[in-house]
């Protein structure tokens, strides 16, 4: 018996089978880790050097501090402050919900929302920034330092905030600023905006984004293993937006401000020698701050829900009858195209016959015998309905597109409405249908198919006020670099010239000069011991009264009349046109007038202040050097 021969007999055969099955899956489990070597480092390879990369080394976006915004004094209106942001980065913690539920506890916040915002950013890349907080109280920041070795992947960064100083004094001029949107994202992509991103949504921010935009710039940094920075590796400088300065006067805006509050209206100030918008402040308004920190759901929701309209610039964007204010219209037309004579005289009984219908003069028992200025003073509507008829809906609307009603005054402001001005024309292509001769009447006292902005009639008045140039209105006067460089300037812009007669004129102002400082007048309320006004009242309906002589106090209220007053001041040497609108505010002369007798001691106080006397002559001193 060989050696051999006696293993065989020993051995223990039932074993045998076992044993092949473990030689067997020991085989298996080399090829698996093999091939498993093999997935990880040749085709997934690629993808876990960067995961391992992009967990030491980052790359942050830097924004561009937005440019500041100036009045026409030198005045900080908008700036940017630094804030907080709170963030997250998931793959920085073994387990995020738990870090972000300990969070929840340093902060007070409830967990849900924490969580909340980590679920619904499941879709974005590895390693992406989840932001859990904006512009964070001192609390938050201090929180969040103290336990950050407790909070793996949670950070702060620090980013510029828009800053409004006045809040919503000029809301609506200035704008506001919101995230970009995935369609919005799709138009300015190219220009290197990011989902995320901020721009201007609204007035100025949206309007001159291009300038006040800042140059994104970014950092490649080192963070350790809780993704806190190390150090920076590699950067690109941001910089700054551009510098706006305005032609707004910020004393001035806030007293137009001021002056509505309480009510719906607008005030528009005009420098009647260049087009320049001195101030121009609609009520209800709303805090751009808002926004710049953030708005909430339920806050946006309540803004566009508000009957009363607080994001929407009246200034520019109401469209309503100008009511007897356009009789400075009618009266320089019918002396233009001899319709009448500055010494016709019109009987006026308290109502005009016109076919099967009378219309009524807003006085009752009638004004009498009334001539050109006596129409103006007293606001006679039976000679602009006789008037009216004279001239015909062509001529009222050649006139009245002259002065720059029905169309938008270019003044580079965001989604301006142009009003209307009908004619023959235009009710032909509208509704095609003639004109017919009864509407005329109602145009010719401002109500009817016409709507006018109350940046128009600022304008309108403003054109009157300075012999018949008709400027285009702005509102940004340069703008610069950081530098000082001007990279952009904007003057005075002539539209057009109209030539009127002298006598036209003189005849035309000496009654809105009555209308204020007459007895008779019905601006008397403008009447000022500072400075002296010239204007006109308008009263505008809401609802056709049908005949009924109603006070406002007997209507609702969405059902009562517009106040208009629009004026300019000095008297003798006029320097601004002031527009006021109360929406719902009954008459004019009551409502509108005392506003603008505020604005304009404003001025008139500013003026004559010695600040402002140096100023003028250092803008002079410098122009001339």
């Amino acid at each position: 018996m060989t050696l051999s021969d006696l293993g065989r007999k020993d051995g223990a055969p039932e074993l045998r089978p076992r044993a092949r099955l473990i030689y067997l899956l020991v085989i298996l489990a080399f090829i698996g880790i093999i091939a498993r070597l093999i997935f990880l480092q040749a085709i997934q390879g690629e993808r876990y050097s960067y995961l391992s990369e992009n967990n030491r080394i980052r790359i942050k976006r830097i924004l561009g501090t937005r440019g500041m915004i100036y009045d026409q004094r030198g005045d900080l209106l908008v700036d940017s402050r630094p804030s907080f942001d709170l963030l997250f980065v998931p793959e920085d913690s073994e387990n995020p919900e738990a870090t972000l539920r300990q969070l929840a506890g340093y902060l007070g916040r409830a967990e849900s929302e924490l969580l909340e915002n980590f679920k619904q950013s499941k879709s974005r890349s590895a390693f992406d920034d989840i932001t859990l907080g904006k512009d964070v109280d001192w609390a938050t920041v201090v929180a969040v330092e103290t336990h950050q070795l407790d909070l793996p992947g949670v950070t702060l960064r620090v980013r510029p905030r828009r800053n409004y100083a006045d809040g919503p004094a000029g809301a609506h001029v200035l704008g506001y600023l919101g995230e970009i949107g995935p369609k919005q994202l799709k138009s300015f992509k190219e220009e290197g905006y990011e989902l995320g991103d901020e721009i201007g949504q609204y007035g100025l921010e949206k309007k001159w984004e291009q300038y006040l935009r800042g140059k994104g710039g970014g950092q490649q940094v080192e963070v350790d293993a809780v993704g806190r920075r190390v150090r920076v590796l590699s950067e690109v400088i941001s910089g700054p937006g551009y510098t706006v300065h305005l032609t707004l006067d910020r004393k001035l805006q806030q007293t137009a401000y001021e002056a509505l509050q309480g009510k719906q209206g607008t005030i528009v100030v005009l420098d009647v020698h260049s087009g320049a918008i001195l101030a121009m402040a609609s009520t209800p308004a709303f805090d751009p701050n808002v926004f710049a920190r953030g708005i909430k759901g339920d806050e946006w929701r309540a803004l566009i829900k508000d009957r009363l309209r607080p994001l929407s610039n009246r200034a520019i964007q109401g469209q309503y009858p100008p009511g007897s204010t356009f009789k400075v219209v009618m009266a320089i037309a019918g002396l233009e195209e001899e319709a009448v004579q500055p010494d016709t005289k019109i009987f006026d009984p308290g109502f005009f016959p016109f076919g099967n219908r009378n219309f009524r003069d807003w006085k009752k028992e009638g004004h009498g015998s009334v001539d050109l200025h006596k129409s103006l003073v007293e606001s006679c509507d039976v000679y602009y309905y006789t008037l009216g008829t004279r001239l015909g809906v062509d001529k009222i609307a050649k006139w009245s597109r002259a002065f720059g009603l029905g169309e938008k005054s270019g003044a580079l402001l965001d989604d301006e409405k142009s009003g209307l001005v009908p004619d023959t024309e235009w009710k032909r292509k509208r509704f095609r249908q003639p004109w017919y001769p009864g509407e005329t009447p109602s145009v010719a006292i401002g109500q009817g198919y016409l709507t006018v902005t109350p940046l128009q009639l600022a304008n309108m008045m403003a054109t009157v006020a300075n012999g018949g140039t008709l400027y285009r209105p702005r509102l940004v006067s340069r703008v610069e670099s950081i530098e000082g460089q001007r990279v952009y300037e904007q003057g005075p812009e002539v539209i057009r010239t109209i030539e009127l007669k002298p006598e036209t004129l003189n005849r035309v102002r000496s009654a809105l000069a009555d209308v204020v400082q007459g007895a008779a007048g019905t601006g008397k309320a403008a009447r000022s011991p500072i400075i002296a006004l010239a204007g006109k009242t308008g009263t505008a309906q809401v609802v056709e009264m049908k005949g009924a002589y109603l006070k406002s106090e007997q209507l609702t209220y969405f059902s009562r009349d517009h106040a208009w007053f629009v004026s300019y001041a000095p008297l003798n040497k006029p320097e601004i046109a002031i527009a006021v609108l109360v929406e719902h505010g009954g008459h004019g002369g009551s409502a509108a007038a005392p506003m603008a007798k505020m604005v304009a001691e404003k001025y008139a106080e500013m003026k004559n202040s010695p600040t402002t006397q140096q100023e003028a002559r250092a803008e002079g001193e410098k122009r001339a050097n």
